[in-house]
């Protein structure tokens, strides 16, 4: 394993103006080439190595908020709030089909870590499988409820892949995480964390926050949760950015931690090659990331970035990190 970055090394090497939203990115199978989902409905392709970086429509066959794009067998695969998902050919430039995949908006697509199989999840609370080469559905998992305790409508965030591509973690609004064996797709276990959970029955009959993202540690051992903490105005994101982190085994907490510095929703995780920290990205109006100590249970470094952050790719080695979200693409490396 190459040296792994430590986090006070990355410095930003790129800032691009965007006129749209992009809230998911995803790397390809070349170097510098991503792949990007935004408001105007469309996909955009872009060579971040290149001396002048242009962003290249792929297609813009979906009818709604493009939320998630991955990478596998050759194509881009998205989801989007119509329901759908979409493979796209990227060597040929072409349309390979297009598949109703959900009854509700799709909130992220991800390609397990051998590319055969991607993983959407949706607001019809279904995580299912499908194989990559050909768009068939393999599984369909069905392990959080369809409202809140509250009775509200529930919402099904996220959804990763740990790094040997055996378990699969889903996450939702009220903050429960299942964990999944992929090869039977039963139930392995499952975490709780409310504390990312908001209702008001006074003020508003209304409930925010959930958890937005989930990560496997390399070794498998962990799992990290990332969200929003208690909010008093509802109305608003003022809530801490809160991570918590859980064994794997018997699903108990381990640590949180809740920012003081920065407020609004952790929206990606993922943890450095070697486990030692765990990256943390999101924000309100204002967006930020987080690098975290694992050992230590603090942070090792709190910064700012130029917009609210939906989403963001790294390299395997971490050699590279391109952050999206609100008018803007921002590129990150080690020094």
């Amino acid at each position: 394993m190459p040296p792994v970055p430590t986090p006070e090394s990355f410095r930003q090497t790129g800032d691009h103006n965007r006129p749209v939203i992009t809230f998911a990115v995803a790397l390809g199978d070349r170097p510098g080439r991503a792949y990007f989902g935004c408001s105007d409905f469309k996909v955009y392709e872009a060579d971040l190595g290149a001396a002048k970086v242009e962003f290249k429509e792929l297609h813009g066959t979906h009818g709604s908020y493009v939320t998630g794009v991955a990478f596998a067998a050759g194509c881009v695969v998205s989801g989007a709030y119509d329901g759908k998902l979409v493979w796209w050919n990227t060597a040929e430039n072409r349309h390979v089909r297009t598949v109703d995949a959900h009854g509700r908006w799709v909130r992220k697509v991800v390609a397990s870590p051998d590319g055969a199989l991607v993983a959407s999840v949706a607001d019809d609370m279904v995580c299912k499988l499908w194989d990559a080469e050909t768009g068939r559905v393999v599984k369909e998992l069905r392990g959080h409820a369809e409202r809140t305790p509250t009775h509200f409508p529930s919402m099904l965030y996220g959804v990763t892949f740990s790094h040997d591509g055996r378990k699969l973690a889903t996450c939702d609004k009220v903050g429960k995480v299942v964990i999944w064996d992929v090869a039977s797709g039963n139930q392995l276990g499952a975490c709780e964390s409310p504390g990312m959970y908001t209702w008001d029955p006074v003020q508003r009959l209304h409930s925010i926050g959930g958890a937005r993202t989930v990560a496997f540690s390399p070794d498998g051992t962990l799992l990290a949760v990332g969200g929003i903490g208690k909010i008093g105005n509802i109305d608003h994101l003022e809530g801490k950015a809160r991570v918590e982190v859980f064994t794997v085994a018997d699903g108990r907490s381990q640590w949180v931690f809740e920012s003081d510095r920065y407020r609004g929703l952790v929206n990606k995780l993922q943890f450095a090659p070697d486990g030692s920290w765990l990256l943390a990205a999101g924000g309100a109006g204002e967006g930020q990331f987080e690098f975290l100590d694992v050992a230590a249970k603090r942070p090792k470094r709190q910064d700012k970035l130029t917009m609210h952050t939906h989403d963001f790719a790294a390299t395997p080695d971490f050699g590279t990190v391109v952050y999206v979200g609100h008018n803007r693409v921002v590129v990150h490396k080690p020094a």
